[in-house]
């Protein structure tokens, strides 16, 4: 079973998706940890921290982010813990994902087209292909 599951979440409506998805695989084992992580992106950071009036306040705001995803999961009765980290979303969920050796990877996509996913990328096919454990992507 899966005992640590990360959650990777970005506010978006894909990442509810998928935490439906969690809270179902969850469900299943009464040890399941869904640890939500939410990655401040460097690019946007700059923006962030001058919006904000303090550290406390730049720290709320991020966890507004998550806040539905959080309430899902307590209404669930599904443990779950909240981490932030900062940096580049894909390479810092992968890193955190195989630091910490987590069981399962679950994560939203975007929906990009093929040219789209070709030219920019998705966060969710760069963690597909680095994590060290399983991973599902949720359409």
């Amino acid at each position: 079973m899966y005992n640590h599951i990360l959650l990777a979440a970005d506010g978006s409506e894909n990442a509810l998706r998928a935490a439906k998805e969690a809270v179902k695989i969850a469900s299943n084992n009464k040890e399941s940890l869904i640890d939500i992580v939410y990655v401040a992106d460097f690019e946007k950071s700059k923006s962030d921290v001058l919006h904000a009036g303090s550290s406390e306040a730049l720290h709320l705001e991020r966890r507004k982010k998550v806040q539905n995803i959080e309430k899902l999961l307590t209404e669930a009765n599904v443990n779950h813990k909240v981490t932030i980290l900062h940096g580049i979303p894909g390479p810092e969920i992968v890193k955190y994902a195989n630091n910490t050796k987590v069981d399962l990877v679950v994560i939203g996509s975007r929906g990009l087209n093929g040219l789209q996913e070709m030219v920019l990328g998705s966060v969710s096919h760069k963690v597909m292909k680095r994590v060290n454990c399983p991973a599902l992507i949720v359409k």
